[in-house]
């Protein structure tokens, strides 16, 4: 019985994604940036005319919901499945 071809990687230092803090400063300015837009939204609302109000204050309502999924898309990167980490040892075969 053979064996299903799998893909051998060695691990690198530069496979490490950005740090913690840089992730979380970088979500957090696209959850401000979306805020702001949500807040340009209800302004508009307020002083534009009727069709475009309408469309002004249904981007008010559906920014929050596209900016927590945006904010949260992040760190948790998988990558191939298949993909096994190896030390380059080698073993002995049964």
């Amino acid at each position: 019985m053979e064996k299903p071809d799998k893909k051998i990687v060695t691990a690198s230092v530069s496979d490490v994604g950005q740090s913690l803090s840089k992730d979380q400063s970088s979500r957090a300015k696209r959850y401000f940036i979306s805020m702001m837009v949500r807040t340009l939204c209800f302004i508009l609302a307020v002083i534009t005319p009727s069709p475009f109000r309408w469309i002004a204050l249904l981007g008010a309502v559906v920014l929050p919901y596209v900016a927590v999924v945006v904010a949260n898309a992040g760190r948790e990167s998988i990558r191939d499945k298949s993909t096994i980490y190896t030390n380059k040892q080698k073993q002995i075969e049964s």
